[in-house]
């Protein structure tokens, strides 16, 4: 009593706080506290019980049909591939000027392709000219079937001019890169009268900046027996090893500096003797390297 004549107005802020525990306690579900209860506290307080909102039913989402996906996808007949295009390339590999013991002579080598990404016609060229005659002139024809991403199996046919008189081979042979870049070909030949060849090639580029390339390569021949008319005597024939520093002034054209270093072996050696010829010798080059 002596608390309630003290503050009169605490009767009033005892019901107030009643009033607000009881509606929290309707919309919380106060622990400890059962319906009953909650519903005799809103009953004194003439407060209605909270009536939870009615769940709503989902229409599930429909299976896509065929109709659909045509409505939104035109079908072209199949995935459209690169292999079945036709393309072609043409590489200049080496066309230079090269200083001679007996003169000035003109080399080349080049090859190329037309076809698709699995099979090829392959074609290819090499060749020298010394003091304007042409000592070495060869074609070859090849098809090429692609075996794996880096390498092919190469058929066909090679024609040689010089030396001698015309001589054509069968070819057959593998190509392809291997070993970090390296290019390689080694090529079999059967030719006219039973005479057998084959030829390895190798080139790989080192790239001292992304324009300035340093290419070492290597060739050689073999035979597999003598043919004196053309200065070619069995086994390992000659082989030419070179040097080449070029610039690419763009990727397409670069010329390049370089030395090379050629040499013939045992009875090759001896025809090259008998015609007063030395065919072991290094040489400078001068050239330039093209593709399209």
């Amino acid at each position: 009593m002596t608390i309630i004549m003290k503050y009169p107005a605490l009767p009033v802020a005892i019901l107030a706080l009643g009033t607000s525990v009881s509606a929290w306690a309707a919309s919380n579900d106060m622990p400890g506290m059962d319906h009953s209860q909650m519903q005799g506290m809103d009953s004194m307080q003439g407060m209605e019980p909270m009536q939870s909102a009615p769940a709503t039913s989902r229409t599930p989402i429909p299976e896509l049909t065929a109709a659909d996906r045509a409505a939104v996808y035109e079908d072209p007949g199949g995935h459209a591939v690169h292999d079945s295009g036709i393309h072609s390339f043409f590489l200049v590999d080496q066309l230079e000027w090269q200083d001679a013991d007996d003169g000035s002579a003109l080399s080349w080598d080049a090859s190329g392709w037309i076809g698709g990404d699995i099979d090829r016609l392959w074609l290819r060229s090499e060749g020298e000219r010394l003091n304007g005659k042409t000592e070495e002139a060869e074609v070859q024809a090849l098809w090429g079937h692609a075996v794996s991403p880096w390498w092919d199996v190469v058929a066909g046919v090679r024609q040689d001019f010089k030396p001698g008189d015309s001589q054509t081979w069968a070819a057959f042979g593998v190509q392809g890169m291997a070993l970090y870049n390296f290019e390689a070909e080694a090529t079999a030949f059967i030719g006219e009268g039973g005479q057998s060849a084959a030829r390895l090639e190798g080139d790989y580029d080192i790239l001292l900046t992304n324009r300035l390339i340093l290419q070492p390569t290597a060739e050689a021949n073999f035979y597999g027996k003598n043919d004196p008319a053309r200065g070619v005597g069995s086994g390992l024939s000659d082989t030419a090893l070179g040097l080449r520093l070029r610039y690419e002034v763009r990727r397409e054209f670069a010329p390049y500096i370089g030395v090379t270093w050629n040499r013939v072996y045992g009875n090759t050696a001896d025809y090259a003797r008998e015609e007063g010829e030395d065919r072991s010798e290094a040489r400078l080059v001068l050239g330039v390297r093209m593709w399209f």
